[in-house]
């Protein structure tokens, strides 16, 4: 690579020998990543990894892409780059795991105005904690310098995932009947959706983002609005190991009114409620800045519930347990009935 520079091309704005120190200086954010099942090798054309399928029948491959929205202007007022990545990492592997799989892979996608090669590694180190989190490999990225697409300080992120399931493994909603409990896991914020709002609301671009917020505990807005996604990804591998789970939901965009629905069989729906929802405090201070009514707030926001389990009355206490002994604080918040559809909050 030490022949490799084109003066013409840096004074277009694209300075290639920047992206080879940016792959460099992320070397050993990716190295913590390796599984047994990836290849040590990074800065080929094609990640290489080879799947474990010992044991099963028919695997089954779950694929998942996402990215961090909005929220990312928050990390460009903060000076803050260390950990988008990890809300790149779980806006895909939370999905994944709704269908029972176990991320295998991530790979990376960040385009940006002008290629600096520090703010490029931190990044890349927050997509490692999250593959870590999730413990999952990271096999590859792209890194594109778009100049005079995009400000040169600005960049944007994205990503891609695929798990592994067994087929007879697969989350199956079949078994649902009325009766059956929804159980919360707690959300650690915000997490990566509904940022335009919040955005909006608090007119992040001129308010100080640091000034203490006594509703939210003496933390400024920013740091608030930063805390990465929470991965659910071992918790919920733990808890399938031991429960029975009749259905997963990530509670992302569309919140709970168009979430909880989807880990629902037909002809039941999910009373869940309100009062046993463990709202967190900035959700409260986003609907009193903001004006937003009760039903707007449930319909975009994950309220403090960042992903919801199903299973049999019977199973609660363990499935409670279990998850509290992989550090999620979770608790009952409804269950299903028949004779109402989607989500009715009460």
């Amino acid at each position: 690579m030490n022949n490799s520079f084109s003066e013409s091309y840096k004074a277009a704005g694209v300075d290639i020998t920047a992206g080879y120190k940016a792959v460099e200086l992320m070397k050993s954010s990716i190295a913590r990543t390796k599984t047994s099942e990836s290849t040590p090798d990074i800065g080929g054309f094609g990640g290489l990894f080879v799947p474990n399928i010992a044991g099963m029948k028919e695997p089954v491959l779950v694929s998942g892409t996402d990215g961090v929205g909005t929220k990312i202007k928050l990390a460009f007022l903060m000076d803050k780059h260390d950990t988008v990545g990890i809300d790149c990492v779980a806006m895909c592997v939370n999905d994944i795991i709704c269908c029972g799989a176990r991320p295998m892979f991530f790979l990376d996608y960040i385009a940006c105005g002008k290629n600096i090669p520090e703010k490029i590694a931190t990044i890349v180190g927050g997509v490692a904690e999250g593959c870590v989190q999730s413990g999952c490999a990271l096999i590859g990225g792209e890194t594109a310098e778009h100049p005079g697409l995009m400000p040169e300080e600005e960049y944007d992120l994205a990503g891609f995932s695929v798990g592994i399931v067994d087929k007879a493994n697969v989350i199956d909603t079949s078994t649902q009947k009325a009766g059956d409990v929804v159980i919360a896991l707690p959300s650690t914020g915000v997490h990566s959706n509904g940022f335009s709002l919040v955005r909006k609301v608090f007119n992040i671009e001129h308010t100080n983002l640091t000034i203490p917020i006594p509703e939210l505990g003496g933390k400024g807005l920013g740091e608030t609005l930063l805390t990465p996604t929470r991965i659910y990804v071992k918790p919920i591998l733990a808890l399938i190991d031991e429960v029975k789970v009749k259905g997963i939901s990530h509670i992302t965009g569309g919140g709970f009114y168009e979430n909880i629905p989807r880990s629902i069989k037909k002809g039941l729906g999910a009373r869940i409620k309100k009062s046993d929802v463990r709202v967190l405090p900035i959700f409260n201070l986003l609907a009193k800045e903001g004006k937003i009514d009760e039903h707007d707030m449930f319909n975009t926001y994950n309220m403090g519930v960042g992903m919801s389990v199903i299973v049999a009355p019977e199973d609660v206490d363990k499935a409670i347990a279990n998850l509290k002994a992989n550090d999620i604080d979770a608790y009952v918040i409804g269950e299903l009935a028949e004779g109402i559809e989607g989500v009715e909050l009460i």
